[in-house]
């Protein structure tokens, strides 16, 4: 393979992993020895945060009756957007019944989890999105309770407008509460008495980590920590769009990835060429996030060939990938490793942060070589049953049997030997040789 580094990034998605895994280690310990008083702590010394942590349908029409109406419409279109796809994958599974062999009638029956927590980050922006993202995609999918949280914005309550769009998107619960102590809230049902079954949403690196560690105890969504986004572009891109790109997902954090991967070393130039200008435009808090990102993590990978891009690329297994390449059809076909793919340049990874459709909580950390975003399917249990009468009951048993003492497990042997001595006695069937020792 005949690559070359434009720009290599100095750190990787793990770098601070290990720094993270400790400080959330004592925070779990502490909330679950501790509670709802742990939490408490928590919120006030890391988020200033001394008010209740249940937020009232009184509070929450206080705190949103001053929005004004653009802000509202445009929040419920794009929650309706968000609805509409997490609807149609809904529609494309479903319940089924099967009869494999004569009396013997197995399906399956989608049940969603009864409780689901959400988390949407309001750190250094308003993730607004990501109420809606994660909210609906539960409601869509028929969870029954669906429990939110929020960080308090710079000192005052949760976001008017992610409070919003929380309720717009059918939050049945929603708490004051951000980073590892949310996630321990809503996974011990701390405040609410209703312990979630699956925590989803994105956050920072302690987030992700919370949720890492507690997976097992709950179900979680992905490993969605800092964002990232790769961009394979050709001959043909626009070094301008392509360079815009990357510095807005990079405005994410100092610690988000920003990827190019290209056949064209002169692209890769022009494109490295303008991002400092395009980075000193921002505004300060986003300037500072993306001017970290893409020195510490920002990496320009040249390669030979289209072929190279898709095993360079399916590598990173990047959690947003764009195409800016001729020939769109044949990316779609050759990549497999992504969490969402933008394919063209009229699209971009804003668009399907904010409004599209599609879910915007995917997977990071190379883990979309093994999974996929968030879905209704993440809520949903495909939960199977069987049914048989005693006709296929003679025909399942023997072979149960059989095998079963194949495996030396003569107590499953003998459930299916004492059915057909009770149904067909006498009836001299092999049922295998017993197991003795």
């Amino acid at each position: 393979m005949t690559i070359d580094y434009a720009k290599r990034a100095t750190k990787t998605p793990e770098t601070e992993t290990d720094a993270a895994r400790q400080v959330v280690t004592e925070m779990l310990a502490a909330i679950e020895a501790r509670g709802e008083e742990a939490v408490r702590d928590y919120a006030r010394s890391l988020d200033r945060w001394t008010g209740e942590i249940v937020v009232t349908p009184e509070e929450i029409a206080r705190r949103t009756k001053d929005i004004p109406e653009r802000v509202k419409a445009d929040i419920a279109f794009a929650a309706g957007q968000v609805r509409r796809f997490a609807e149609a994958q809904r529609d494309s599974v479903q319940d089924f019944s099967v009869e494999l062999v004569p009396g013997l009638v197995t399906g399956q029956k989608l049940v969603p989890c009864n409780v689901a927590g959400c988390y949407v980050p309001t750190g250094r922006y308003a993730h607004i999105a990501s109420a809606y993202m994660s909210v609906a995609t539960a409601k869509a999918a028929g969870v029954p309770t669906v429990v939110a949280c929020s960080t308090p914005f710079r000192g005052e309550g949760i976001h008017p407008y992610v409070l919003y769009a929380m309720q717009v998107a059918g939050a049945d619960v929603i708490m004051t509460l951000g980073g590892v102590q949310a996630i321990a809230a809503m996974a011990f049902g701390l405040f609410t008495g209703k312990p979630a079954d699956i925590i989803v949403g994105p956050g920072n690196k302690f987030v992700a980590e919370a949720k890492r560690m507690l997976f097992g105890r709950v179900g979680i969504d992905v490993f969605a920590g800092p964002s990232e986004v790769g961009i394979i572009a050709d001959e043909t891109a626009d070094p301008a769009l392509v360079a815009s790109d990357l510095v807005g997902q990079a405005e994410h954090g100092h610690e988000s990835p920003a990827w190019l991967f290209t056949t064209s070393r002169a692209l890769a130039d022009d494109v490295i060429a303008r991002m400092p200008a395009l980075i000193d435009a921002l505004p300060p808090t986003a300037r500072d996030a993306a001017a970290a990102a893409w020195r510490d993590y920002g990496e320009v990978v040249v390669c030979g060939s289209r072929e190279e891009i898709v095993a360079v690329s399916d590598r990173y297994a990047s959690e947003h990938l764009e195409v800016h390449a001729a020939d769109l059809d044949w990316w779609l076909a050759q990549l497999s490793n992504y969490g969402s793919l933008f394919l063209g340049e009229e699209t971009t990874v804003a668009f399907g942060d904010k409004t599209s459709g599609p879910n915007h909580i995917l997977p990071t950390k190379y883990a979309a070589r093994y999974s996929a975003g968030l879905s209704v399917h993440k809520f949903l249990r495909p939960l199977t049953w069987q049914r048989m009468d005693r006709a296929a009951c003679k025909t399942i048993a023997q072979a149960t049997a059989r095998i079963s003492r194949l495996e030396g497990m003569e107590a499953h042997a003998r459930t299916a030997d004492h059915r057909l001595a009770k149904y067909f006695p006498g009836h001299g069937l092999d049922l295998g040789e017993a197991v003795t020792a």
